[in-house]
């Protein structure tokens, strides 16, 4: 962090704590790279507003999520607290962040809701009522939204299960069955809707769990007026596996393949937050190689789910043709990627300190291949796709949302950058590296679909232009660094010194240690941006791991744009926002 952002940081809070006085309770030094300020429950909404009117506001609601820390042994210095609500801020102008926490007891676990000043904390608020149990007062629908309506309990307690073999075996009975199936049915008026307007009823479509243009496990339910959407309800949760609930069992090591299967279209882009925010707890520096191979392949895989998206985004637009194209080519990038890490989709190949291996042999000759073939073929997508008078008929100025509004409902990455904001965080916060190479951040003018699109291919542009800065400026040295935190010892070395033989053994049957203490990591993902905050209570594993994807803000945004429009708009506006509900439910 630079001296100047160190002394705005400050210059902030002293701001509050001359403004807000005792409702300001302390500062939290961790290794998150912002402010972290524990503030009275009461006062939270106050701070809040205050923060999104600044003259340079914090206008994004990056996220909202809790802790149980009934069972956290390292807390001195903090605030009692069992349950501890967290908001983190972030201001596009000053490039930077802040974090307030709120402290509950057990017996009192209610918060005001934040809806009236930052519309995102609507599902981010259901997510924590959802798992942790604690309410929010004025929330105007406070429901379950990952787990069914039928649920019991709040499954990130520290006090609820973690394994299958911890239930009683699951049953289902008749009765049970209908139960459930009553359970899903949609009642209008429990969302505020009308079932009737001037004598005439409105239809009431149910697209998804289950339909192509739904993109996975996602179901919206649709209130219509002939063709025109009056409202819509989004349903998710359907794809939820508890990855969260997982890192508390798992060493720092052995989550990484569950990274993998967060954005699974991703890849080891998904390993790079993780790793890079466990070596931030380990105060672990990589060598230079770590950081280009590690960009060169987040890069690659940002290709390939590009890929994925242009294809699927041209086929919801009625264009049978272009899927084939875009496959077959990104089989070409599944060749580079299996080529250098042995695996395709889930490499699970970053390594806390450095990657699974080093490069193989003739590695050079096969990327460069790639960097030859892909350029004309994304001229020829723009050619026959992005220029084509139809593609443009469906998708200018359709499903198109501002600046201000993308940033009210938390929409980051391509999505935000459609609308004209210029940012990036490989340029705005550069990490691994990224600074040392350049490449161009691709911008739209409309935020519409059309906009989201184009978008993608001039991104891969600029993938194909720092993967080529990669191949001809490699460094040498070394592929892990050398620190006892990080993955074990070579074999050779092992076998020479009884000191690198015991830490050997303790990396691979225990796992690294890692001292009590908070870090996060945002990183530039391929949907928007992707973080691990991780909580070290002094473990071999996670006390806390919160994962917070880009793809859960942007479906809470789709009433919003869709109010007012039409179901083709709709399906020509989910094949633009480029999820997978991986992201979405974790």
């Amino acid at each position: 962090m630079s001296s100047s952002a160190e002394n705005a940081d400050v210059e902030l809070v002293e701001a509050l704590q001359r403004d807000f006085g005792v409702a300001v309770l302390c500062c939290q030094k961790t290794r998150t790279g912002m402010p972290v300020l524990w503030v009275s429950r009461m006062a939270l909404t106050d701070i809040l507003g205050y923060l999104k009117g600044l003259d340079a506001p914090y206008d994004l609601l990056y996220d909202l999520s809790a802790i149980d820390e009934r069972l956290r042994g390292n807390r001195s210095g903090l605030p009692d607290s069992d349950f501890t609500v967290f908001y983190q801020l972030m201001s596009i102008h000053r490039n930077r962040d802040i974090m307030l926490k709120i402290g509950l007891a057990e017996e009192d676990l209610s918060v005001p809701t934040a809806t009236g000043v930052f519309p995102a904390a609507n599902w981010y608020e259901r997510e924590v009522w959802d798992m942790f149990g604690i309410s929010f007062a004025g929330h105007p629908h406070l429901e379950r939204i990952l787990m069914p309506p039928t649920w019991t309990g709040h499954p990130l307690r520290k006090d609820y299960p973690a394994r299958a073999t911890e239930f009683d075996p699951y049953t289902l009975t008749v009765e049970g069955q209908e139960t459930e199936q009553h359970a899903l049915q949609f009642v209008p008026e429990a969302w505020g809707m009308a079932r009737e307007r001037d004598g005439a009823e409105f239809m009431f479509l149910n697209l998804g769990p289950n339909h192509p243009s739904a993109h996975g496990a996602f179901r919206i339910v649709l209130q219509l007026d002939g063709e025109e959407i009056i409202d819509c309800v989004p349903d998710i949760g359907y794809h939820h596996r508890g990855a969260e609930k997982m890192a508390e069992r798992q060493s720092w090591h052995s989550f990484i393949p569950y990274t993998d299967r967060i954005d699974y279209t991703g890849g080891v882009m998904n390993n790079l937050p993780y790793v890079l925010a466990v070596e931030k707890l380990a105060g672990i520096e990589v060598p230079d190689r770590v950081k280009t191979i590690r960009v060169m392949m987040a890069e690659m895989f940002r290709i390939t789910s590009h890929l994925l998206f242009l294809g699927t985004y041209l086929q919801d637009l009625g264009a049978m043709t272009p899927v084939f194209f875009t496959f077959s080519d990104r089989q070409r990038g599944y060749k580079v990627i299996e080529g250098i890490t042995g695996f395709r989709m889930h490499p699970a190949w970053y390594r806390i300190g450095g990657v699974m291996q080093d490069l193989p042999r003739g590695w050079e000759k096969l990327v460069q291949e790639f960097l030859d073939w892909m350029p004309p073929r994304l001229r020829e997508y723009e050619r026959a796709m992005m220029e084509n008078a139809l593609v443009r008929e469906r998708t200018r100025n359709v499903a198109a949302f501002d600046t201000a509004q993308a940033l009210a409902w938390g929409v980051t990455g391509p999505n935000l950058r459609a609308t004209g904001c210029n940012f990036d965080l490989r340029k705005q916060r550069p990490y691994s590296g990224y600074d040392n190479f350049e490449f161009e951040v691709p911008l739209g003018d409309r935020g519409d679909v059309f906009d989201r699109g184009q978008l993608r291919i001039d991104e891969m542009r600029q993938s194909l232009r720092i993967i080529q800065q990669c191949v001809d400026h490699m460094p040498t040295g070394d592929f892990k660094a050398d620190h006892p935190l990080t993955t074990p010892p070579p074999r050779e070395r092992m076998l020479e010194h009884i000191e690198t033989l015991i830490t050997h053994f303790l990396q691979v049957s225990w796992g690294p240690v890692l001292k009590p203490q908070e870090s996060m990591q945002m990183v530039e993902a391929t949907k928007g941006i992707n973080s691990y905050y991780l909580t070290s209570d002094g473990n071999t594993m996670s006390y806390r791991t919160r994962i917070r994807t880009p793809s859960f803000p942007h479906l809470q945004q789709i009433p919003s744009v869709m109010r007012g429009g039409f179901v083709p708009d709709l399906i020509a506006h989910l094949g633009s926002i480029d999820f997978v509900m991986a992201d979405v439910d974790r």
